[in-house]
């Protein structure tokens, strides 16, 4: 998505605001003053010659012109700010996360942020728990999910416990697929980098909401779909293209999805990730068929709050539905813990935070999503695009 922007956006200025949808959970001063040292070490980070070399090789679709931009990349810690908001006893509260720059600089600020606060939170805020069991826990994960026969990544970065955490998961995840190379299922990979270059294994992931929404503020919202998809072949006209369907909710997707049958042939499939996800398969299904187009040619990506139970069901939904099924698994691997005080039968509850953009070159930026809670940004552009469209609710399955 960064090489995206830095070929079609160059200039833009962008702002990223941070949500925290659990009202209950609060930060300590503690873990604020964490959070800002580990904010003020991004300095350090670099791509390094092999790292280069590697995605080089692995990623073909980064270019070389890219990838000397990426290496001469810096993080700057001064366009971040964070802000404290003490409740009435003054030791814990709420935080602000505001990101402010070049929209190809702080497009990287949204992952290792979110990551970071996780792991100081759970180091001095929520400390009840341990890693025992955590690799033993994702080897039985990674092997039910295979004999399901359910192709899937982890998606956990943003969210996990810890990087130790993630790293145990990735290990133990590929140790399973190691183990059952009979199986019907897959283990495509992960959307940390570093892990994949790490152990040898697929970097993987789809477009965000991000891109979507910006193109959105910036070229206007009418078939506003077919604009950021038409930006995106600019970028990447031989990749694997996979549509995410719910930022302006799925309903005005799909108007602007039928309105253009040769660009549904063209791309490779649909990722959900809001709503009903056993509504969406057969939906999709109806929506190729009506095109002309055989959905068994067609791969459906699943990636919001799944389990191995959600997933397996929604696996033998597609097999039903004859549909090709892939699932992008987050909190679920990376932050699912439980606490030492319940003897390991309560679970520790995982923090339910997001980074959005919020706005570029001075528009605001709005994701209105297929579930009512994830809607965010500003209300009278909200409204203007439920107009537009025909939505009832920003809630639309």
């Amino acid at each position: 998505m960064q090489q995206a922007v830095w070929r079609q956006f160059p200039d833009v200025q962008a702002t990223y605001r941070f949500t925290n949808r659990d009202k209950d959970t609060l930060f300590s001063r503690q873990c604020v003053e964490q959070f800002r040292t580990s904010i003020s070490q991004f300095t350090n980070l670099i791509l390094t010659n092999a790292e280069r070399e590697w995605l080089h090789a692995t990623c073909p679709f980064l270019t070389t012109e890219y990838l000397e931009y990426l290496s001469s990349y810096r993080f700057k810690p001064e366009q971040i700010s964070v802000t404290f908001v003490p409740t009435a006893d003054a030791i814990c509260g709420n935080l602000e996360i505001e990101v402010s720059g070049p929209w190809v600089e702080t497009i990287l600020w949204e992952v290792p942020l979110m990551a970071a606060l996780s792991q100081c939170y759970f180091h001095t805020v929520v400390s009840d728990w341990n890693y025992d069991g955590q690799a033993e826990q994702a080897y039985k994960k990674g092997r039910a999910l295979l004999e399901a026969g359910c192709a899937f990544s982890d998606f956990g970065t943003r969210r996990r416990r810890s990087f130790e955490a993630q790293e145990s998961v990735v290990k133990a995840l590929g140790t399973a697929a190691q183990d059952h190379p009979e199986s019907r299922g897959d283990f495509r990979g992960t959307s940390n980098v570093h892990l994949a270059r790490k152990y040898g294994l697929t970097p993987i992931g789809t477009i965000a909401h991000e891109w979507f929404m910006g193109v959105a503020a910036l070229k206007g919202y009418e078939r506003t779909h077919l604009k950021a998809m038409d930006l995106w072949e600019a970028v990447y006209p031989n990749a694997m293209l996979v549509a995410l369907t719910d930022t302006f909710t799925t309903e005005a997707f799909y108007k602007d999805f039928a309105s253009d049958p040769d660009r549904a042939r063209k791309w490779t499939g649909l990722r959900q990730d809001s709503g009903d996800p056993f509504k969406f398969g057969p939906r999709v299904k109806g929506a190729y068929e009506s095109l002309g187009i055989d959905p068994k040619e067609k791969v459906i990506v699943h990636s919001d709050a799944l389990s191995v139970d959600k997933a397996v069901r929604l696996q033998k939904l597609a097999d039903e539905l004859g549909l090709n099924a892939s699932f992008g698994i987050g909190t679920f691997f990376t932050n699912d813990f439980k606490t030492l005080s319940s003897g390991g039968r309560e679970k520790s509850k995982a923090l339910n935070i997001v980074i959005k953009l919020a706005s570029v070159d001075g528009e605001p930026c709005v994701k209105l999503s297929d579930d009512l809670t994830k809607t965010t940004g500003d209300a009278a552009t909200v409204q203007h695009v439920k107009e537009l469209y025909g939505i009832a609710s920003p809630c639309v399955v």
